[in-house]
């Protein structure tokens, strides 16, 4: 008898002990950390890149001296290729670029009763870049030397000379895959005169807006 006692002590004490386990609030799981934001890193335009460039010309032109013309008009279209390097520091982007472009820009008028023509068949220039960076995007503004042909007919007598003037303008420029960008820009091109053998000089500029696909290196 005292032995079954004994045993229902223990197993009334064991209950109260589970019991109150049971009645214990539960350990809270510790909450898990988010990971830690990592933004994306900013567009570094530092390096070297090559690339094409196409588009459309309009401008004047104007044979002066014996056989004047008065100004008219000249247009047509260019396309090639183009290399550079930019610099960046901070957020400025000093850069070289040079370009060399096939070109069929022409017009033509009346010289004195004969017929006067104007062609540019090339045009290249060399220029520096000045740009800011908003990340992946950099309008920026150019300027430098200009090279190309001014071929000038009057009367069916041609001469074709290579002339070196200058140019300035300004565009903009977006990093959009890996190491693609685009760009779009606007230059002013100003050769000068072209010789003839009819003692005339024509004078030849244009206007210049094109877009450039670069793969940067």
């Amino acid at each position: 008898m005292k032995k079954l006692l004994l045993a229902g002590v223990g197993l009334l004490a064991l209950g109260v002990t589970a019991a109150s386990a049971a009645d214990l609030p539960r350990r809270e799981e510790m909450p898990m950390k988010a990971p830690a934001y990592a933004p994306p890193p900013v567009y570094n335009w530092t390096g070297f890149y090559l690339g094409i460039n196409g588009g459309g010309a309009f401008g004047k032109s104007e044979f002066e001296g014996l056989l004047p013309s008065g100004s008219y008009n000249v247009s047509g279209g260019l396309v090639g290729g183009t290399i550079g390097y930019n610099w960046q520091i901070g957020q400025a982007v000093l850069g070289l670029e040079g370009d060399m472009d096939w070109a069929s820009i022409r017009g033509s008028s009346n010289c004195a009763g004969l017929s006067c023509d104007t062609r540019n068949d090339w045009l290249g220039t060399a220029r520096g870049r000045l740009g800011y960076a908003f990340d992946r995007w950099m309008p920026y503004v150019t300027g430098g030397a200009a090279f190309g042909n001014i071929k000038s007919s009057i009367a069916g007598i041609d001469t074709d000379t290579t002339k070196v003037g200058w140019t300035a303008g300004g565009g903009i420029e977006a990093a959009i895959a890996g190491p693609w960008t685009v760009k779009v820009e606007y230059l002013y091109v100003d050769l000068g005169h072209g010789d003839t053998n009819l003692g005339t000089d024509a004078k030849f500029h244009t206007n210049i807006v094109r877009a450039g696909l670069n793969y940067r290196f």
